[in-house]
């Protein structure tokens, strides 16, 4: 990855211009750079990441997105369709986590910037409800397998995060463990649906109970799986409840930027009950300005967002979701037969449409450097060392599954041939280096801190 992309091709940037470009130079050099970037997953080698990967769907959501693209949602006056969308949004989320089943309280939901987004504001819900009924040290369990996100969260907020371990053969949580972890700070537990690891879903009943037991929350983050997994249920496949027909479920994360087919930028965040949701509200009365009052962390947003989320959900409807994810879950089978086919290789649980696996022969990132040079992108993992493939619609494209089976069959042949050597690969999230222990934390910062340091300075001649 080039420190200076498309220096060679186009202007470098480092100053305001003095003088404006002509609008067609400039959607031209966008154009061409977005051309090159999106072959590359339109290949269908590219785990996760493009979700939907339809150029037509694109073009109706920008569409729509277009027409809002200008629009401040929070002046509500000025653009009361912000109102519906969101309010819509979270209407057919509800619905989709089967809110009907909730007789004891109102759910309610909230529009956030992303899965992090909508794991933050679920831990700041946590803590002020914490708050209000004399928790002074709040702390949250969740698995190890759980997002990074609820470091983060839990990192910004103050909130102490216990880390509960994963059945090394089931990669789901130790419920003994979290068991005897809950005291009397404790304000949540968190279980994934399906954890981004190893597409795997956490005993969500029993920490319902276990929530129950004690009176405290449950987060289902569905980040990733939310927009998916209840469309696999519906198709019979063995996918445990993970929603509010779940006792003890109080709080729900589900992405629409993902298997929602919305475009990047908004999660739906749900809750059991309105009360835990208005906890998190800000607002501040006595400010010269006027009263300033925000249902979440965000401020200022396009409306845009709301709308091409909205446009989407409403086009695709149940029948469009539910036969995108049958292609889905038909591609990762498949994938996943192949995977099995191969004694040197071994799946990781019992994953759903995210696959993961590794190697008890030798190092399986000598895989994931031959199918590189065949163009494929997995993610990296660690402890143990493994990849996986989070199966998306690109994969569906005919011939794509085949592929992969052949190409697989020619990395195992490499690994055996190389175990000897050290692999060129690593454990890798986002696009940023990992498998680094913790004393390096240090150089993970000065590499992310250079990542964007490096476009202020000259490049090299």
């Amino acid at each position: 990855m080039s420190d200076y992309p498309y220096q060679d091709r186009f202007p470098v940037q480092r100053t305001l211009p003095e003088h404006g470009r002509p609008r067609a130079d400039i959607l031209a050099e966008l154009a061409t750079m977005a051309k090159e970037e999106d072959a590359f997953w339109e290949t269908g080698k590219c785990s996760g990441t493009m979700y939907c990967g339809d150029h037509d769907h694109y073009d109706f959501l920008t569409e729509a997105f277009g027409l809002y693209a200008h629009v401040n949602a929070l002046q509500r006056d000025m653009c009361p369709s912000s109102t519906r969308f969101e309010g819509e949004i979270i209407a057919m989320a509800l619905d989709l986590f089967h809110a009907e089943s909730v007789t004891d309280s109102e759910p309610a939901g909230m529009v956030t910037s992303g899965g992090t987004g909508s794991i933050c504001h679920a831990m700041l819900a946590y803590r002020e409800h914490g708050a209000a009924r004399g928790v002074t040290r709040p702390n949250v369990i969740k698995p190890e397998t759980a997002h990074p996100a609820f470091d983060k969260g839990c990192h910004l907020f103050g909130i102490e995060l216990r880390v509960a371990p994963v059945d090394p053969v089931t990669t789901t949580v130790d419920l003994d463990w979290v068991a005897a972890n809950i005291d009397d700070q404790t304000v949540a537990l968190v279980g994934s649906a399906c954890n981004y690891g190893y597409g795997t879903v956490d005993p969500i009943a029993d920490l319902g109970q276990l929530a129950l037991q004690h009176g405290i929350g449950l987060h289902v983050d569905g980040c990733l799986g939310g927009w998916l997994l209840p469309f696999g249920q519906e198709l019979g496949y063995d996918i445990p409840l993970f929603d509010f027909r779940v006792p003890g479920v109080t709080t729900i994360s589900a992405d629409t930027h993902k298997y929602g087919y919305a475009l990047k930028g908004t999660s739906t965040l749900l809750f059991r009950d309105k009360a835990l949701r208005n906890s998190q509200y800000f607002f501040l009365t006595d400010w010269s300005g006027g009263k300033y009052t925000s249902p979440g962390m965000d401020g200022s947003r396009s409306a845009g967002l709301l709308a091409a989320t909205w446009a989407s959900m409403v086009q695709l409807g149940r029948e469009g979701y539910r036969g995108y994810a049958k292609a889905v879950f038909e591609a990762s089978a498949r994938m996943q037969e192949a995977v099995r086919s191969h004694p040197e290789l071994r799946l990781l649980g019992s994953p759903t449409f995210l696959f993961s696996f590794t190697s008890d022969e030798f190092d399986v990132y000598h895989v994931n450097d031959f199918m590189r040079g065949r163009g494929w992108r997995f993610n990296g993992q660690q402890y143990p060392n493994a990849v996986h493939m989070a199966v998306t619609r690109p994969q569906t494209q005919p011939g794509v599954t085949d592929e992969f089976a052949t190409d697989l069959a020619d990395a195992v042949v490499y690994a055996k041939e190389h175990a000897a050597e050290t692999p060129k690969s690593g454990a890798i999230y986002g696009g940023v280096a990992g498998g680094m222990t913790d004393e390096a934390d240090e150089f993970i910062k000065m590499v992310m801190a250079d990542m964007l340091d490096k476009q202020q300075a000259v490049p090299p001649a």
